[in-house]
């Protein structure tokens, strides 16, 4: 199996877009996913300001966004992609209609995270007359960076997957490239380059966010 410089050439660039289409949607997910997170486990009716009805509302949103299949809301969203960035072709689309199907799965995935935290560490902080805000950012966040950071890798490594999805609609990256290029022309060999190279990203990513998850674990030294 070789390729001539175009199709290297092809392969880099579809690399360096679907990096940057995972990366640009990571960090805005969670900075809308950890806030909405955070609201969750604090609004909770077991939280440590109980507000069941936003909640409840919350929990909703959430969950309808959620229950769309992200190719569904790839195309549903293209009014709003074009509106945001200009155009509904190329990574920079693409980062739109990931954001908006990854935040509330990393809400979630936050949530999940800060409710391992042992109720009694959060009870010793109130009985010393902490606030809600310095539970939240000096007991909850770095009792559960742990968890969190694993969260992180599930997450990373589901919208990289979705990346892919968005090679139907002209989206850029390795999913376009394996699409167009290995399964329309029928380059299999193409096809599992892709494959591998998508591979080792995941690997990379896992590997990355395990290794800061076991170095942030007090439990484990």
């Amino acid at each position: 199996m070789s390729f001539d410089t175009s199709i290297l050439s092809m392969l880099a660039q579809g690399f360096g877009e679907t990096v940057f289409m995972v990366l640009v949607s990571s960090l805005i997910s969670y900075l809308i996913g950890i806030p909405l997170g955070l609201a969750l486990v604090v609004t909770d009716r077991d939280g440590i300001c109980p507000k069941p009805a936003v909640y409840a509302v919350l929990g909703a949103w959430i969950n309808l966004l959620r229950s769309v299949p992200f190719i569904i809301l790839l195309i549903a969203v293209l009014p709003l992609t074009r509106l945001v960035v200009g155009t509904t072709l190329g990574p920079r689309a693409v980062v739109v209609p990931l954001v908006i199907s990854a935040a509330p799965y990393v809400a979630r995935m936050v949530e999940s995270s800060l409710k391992e935290v042992n109720t009694g560490v959060i009870e010793a902080a109130k009985s010393m007359g902490a606030s809600n805000l310095q539970i939240v950012c000096k007991v909850l966040l770095p009792e559960a960076r742990p968890a969190l950071l694993i969260g992180a890798a599930i997450s990373v490594t589901t919208i990289l997957g979705y990346s892919t999805m968005a090679g139907f609609v002209g989206g850029g990256g390795l999913g376009t490239i394996a699409i167009n290029y290995g399964y329309y022309r029928y380059r299999t060999e193409i096809m599992l380059v892709t494959v591998v190279i998508l591979v080792l990203i995941v690997q990379g990513i896992q590997e990355c966010f395990l290794r800061s998850a076991r170095r942030s674990d007090h439990r484990a030294k």
